[in-house]
C-alpha cells in the first residue's frame, strides 16, 4: 500500500489516499488513532460508477462511521474510473439497457455477465486491501462491510472470515448463483430496501433476504426510490454497527 495524499478534514477526520498495485483507494480515520488505540474498520462498498463520481457520498458515509469511532476505506471498482474497462461487463450493461427501454424482462443470462465478473475480482481485491489496511498502526478489528452491490457482499460474507457484520443495500440485479451463496452466510445482517426502487426487482431482494442463512439478520424497507433513503434508516445501520464492532 502506497499514499498518494492526506488532508484533514473541517471535523476532524484523517482522510489518506492510497494505491495498492494499479487499485486506488481512500481510507479515513479518527485523528485519535494510534497503535495503542486501534480502532475497528468498516469497508465501503459502492456501485461501479467510480470514486470520483462517488466520492461526495463515500466520504459523507466515512465522516458518520469516524464519528462513531471507526476508521472507513474504500477501493476502486475493478473497469470503473481510470482503471481498464471490462468489455465483457460493458456490453452486458449495454444489453440490459436495450432490455429494460424494451420495456420486456432482463433475462438471467445479461444479469450474469453484468454482476458475476465484477464479483470474481473484486472480491480478492478487497481481501488484498483489508490485508493491508489490518497492518496499519491506529486499524484493528473487527470489520464490517457496508453497502455497494449487493452481489459484493455476499461473496465477501462468505468467503472472508475477517468481516464481523456488514449492511447491505438491496438495490442491484442478483445472480440466481448468488442465492445458493447467501444460504452459506452466517454473520449478523442489516439490510436496506428502497421499496419503490425503479432499478431493482423487488421480489428478488425480498428472496435474497429470505435466503441469507444468518441466524441474526433484519430487513429495514423504506418507501421511496433508489437514492431516497431516509436519515433514520441510515441512523439505524450504525446502530447495528456499534452493536456489532464494539
Amino acid at each position: 500500500m502506497h499514499f498518494t495524499s492526506e488532508q484533514r478534514l473541517d471535523d476532524g477526520v484523517v482522510e489518506r489516499g492510497f494505491t495498492l498495485g494499479d487499485i486506488p483507494g481512500i481510507l479515513w480515520t479518527p485523528a485519535s488513532a494510534s497503535a495503542s488505540a486501534p480502532v475497528p474498520l468498516i469497508l465501503l462498498g459502492h456501485p461501479p460508477l467510480g470514486l470520483d463520481k462517488m466520492y461526495p457520498r463515500l466520504v459523507a458515509r466515512a465522516r458518520d462511521a469516524v464519528a462513531d469511532g471507526f476508521a472507513a476505506a474504500t477501493i476502486e471498482l475493478p473497469g470503473s474510473g481510470d482503471r481498464p474497462r471490462l468489455a465483457a461487463v460493458d456490453q452486458a450493461r449495454a444489453d440490459l439497457r436495450r432490455a429494460m427501454e424494451a420495456g420486456g424482462p432482463v433475462g438471467e443470462e445479461i444479469v450474469d455477465r453484468l454482476v458475476l465478473p465484477l464479483v470474481d475480482r473484486a472480491v480478492p481485491e478487497w481481501q488484498a486491501a483489508l490485508d493491508a489496511l489490518l497492518a496499519l498502526p491506529g486499524i484493528g478489528g473487527p470489520v464490517g462491510y457496508s453497502g455497494g452491490v449487493i452481489s459484493i457482499g455476499t461473496r465477501l460474507a462468505v468467503v472472508e472470515p475477517r468481516i464481523s457484520a456488514a449492511v447491505l443495500f438491496a438495490g442491484s440485479l442478483v445472480p440466481r448463483i448468488m442465492f445458493e451463496e447467501a444460504r452459506q452466510v452466517t454473520i449478523p445482517l442489516h439490510v436496506l430496501l428502497q421499496w419503490d426502487d425503479e432499478g431493482n426487482d423487488r421480489q428478488a431482494a425480498l428472496d435474497l433476504f429470505d435466503a441469507f442463512g444468518s441466524q441474526e439478520k433484519t430487513l429495514h424497507a423504506n418507501i421511496g426510490g433508489h437514492t431516497g433513503v431516509p436519515q433514520f434508516a441510515g441512523d439505524a445501520a450504525a446502530d447495528f454497527f456499534t452493536r456489532h464492532l464494539r
